[in-house]
């Protein structure tokens, strides 16, 4: 029986490890994910209702007329096809709200990152004018 052969690719080619992310850069992308992931449940149960909720619905409103033509019609000539392109432009709008906030975020944590190391080196005296001519 022989030994079980281990992958040298692996130890030769590891994965990059991610860079390191601040608790507050971090609890900025779960809030951002959370919320795509809300709004795409909100806005597909919206979809399924448009698609097959107001059509279950169709002979009861089928009384209801507009211009001639009962209501249901407009629902599946215009309507559904307006609610979609509703919901793909709502979709974009609060997604790049939601990207400027975590674009901000992100910018927010580079200065107090960059900020602390400047701390750091006005403490270790590297920053001074003493230490940069040595």
């Amino acid at each position: 029986m022989a030994a079980p052969h281990l992958s040298s690719h692996a130890t030769l080619n590891p994965p990059p490890e991610p860079p390191p992310v601040s608790a507050a850069m971090a609890l900025a992308h779960r809030k951002y994910w959370r919320f795509n992931l809300a709004l795409i449940a909100a806005l597909m149960t919206l979809g399924f209702c448009v698609s097959f909720v107001v059509p279950l619905l169709a002979p009861a409103l089928a009384q209801v007329r507009v211009r001639g033509f009962s209501l249901p019609f407009y629902f599946g000539a215009q309507g559904a096809i307006l609610i979609y392109l509703a919901l793909i432009v709502v979709y974009i709008v609060l997604m790049q709200r939601a990207d400027r906030q975590l674009q901000r975020a992100f910018e927010a944590d580079s200065q107090r990152d960059a900020a602390s190391r400047a701390n750091d080196d006005v403490k270790v005296g590297t920053n001074t004018p003493a230490a940069r001519g040595r």
